[in-house]
């Protein structure tokens, strides 16, 4: 499956990375094929990885999937909850927290595991080698980062449930397990993108020999498209014209922002958290 990243400066060197929104994706997660094969109980999860002997890789995205549906379907329970209630006063504290999430890990998180290559869009004005670099650098840094945060909320895990003699919801714990799952997503995420941007770039090199291109990479893209290289740069004249109007001393205003989204099909609240971020 081929995603769509877009890629442009917000402010200065801060750059902003997106992925757009896959609307055939988001209808078929809507009717609940995304987990049809997700077990849904313990005992059918236990059944499933005891049955057929399968990678340790294998059985972990399983288990990941699992607790996705089950925190999936709990989160769906508390934003249904009537107001003034506990479940609804939890629901506002979850969006409170969620909002605290760096838009970078939102990105990793859209590349996932069936993404086979990608088209890269950004400001025509921007080199190739500089975007695929950038994009190079965001991904290990993203696997270092995530790997460590990783580890480090499957070592709290134990320590949260010791709430669980409260007469209240263990929020700590869920947190927690949440905050473990999207950092297991990032860096799956994080790790797919730089292997596909890699093999991209070690291949171009073989292939142009001296690595000449022209200031925009129209070359380079013309051989990604031809060859069919898993990374393909696409400069956007459009992209340019957005990103030069709205330029200002702080940065791509809200306006612009809003505009580009629309125009690239990006979510406009993730992209606006650039600029909280920088």
């Amino acid at each position: 499956m081929r995603a769509r990243l877009v890629v442009f400066p917000i402010r200065g060197r801060d750059w902003c990375f997106s992925r757009s929104i896959n609307h055939s994706l988001d209808s078929s997660s809507s009717s609940g094929s995304t987990f049809s094969q997700t077990p849904s109980t313990l005992k059918d999860l236990w059944r499933d990885i005891s049955s057929n002997p399968k990678p340790f890789n294998a059985n972990a995205e399983l288990l990941v999937d699992f607790v996705s549906l089950k925190m999936n379907r709990a989160w769906a329970g508390l934003e249904k909850a009537p107001q003034g209630t506990i479940k609804n006063k939890i629901h506002g504290l979850g969006l409170r927290l969620l909002a605290r999430v760096k838009p970078s890990e939102i990105f990793f998180k859209s590349i996932t595991k069936d993404v086979t290559n990608v088209e890269v869009t950004y400001p025509l004005s921007l080199n190739a080698r500089l975007v695929r670099r950038r994009l190079r650098h965001i991904a290990m840094r993203g696997a270092i980062i995530h790997k460590k945060y990783f580890y480090g909320s499957v070592t709290l895990l134990p320590v949260t449930t010791v709430f669980t003699v409260l007469p209240l919801p263990n929020i700590p714990f869920f947190w927690v397990l949440f905050r473990t799952y999207s950092h297991w997503r990032a860096l799956q995420g994080s790790e797919k993108l730089l292997q596909l941007v890699s093999d991209s770039s070690s291949t171009m090199n073989s292939t142009t020999g001296n690595g000449n291109e022209d200031k925009h990479g129209d070359s380079l893209h013309g051989i990604h498209n031809s060859l069919g290289f898993p990374c393909v740069l696409q400069p956007s004249k459009e992209l340019e014209e957005l990103v030069h109007r709205g330029d200002g001393h702080d940065g791509l205003s809200k306006c612009t922002i809003s505009d580009i989204c629309k125009v690239f099909d990006l979510n406009t609240n993730d992209v606006l958290k650039y600029r909280v971020f920088m």
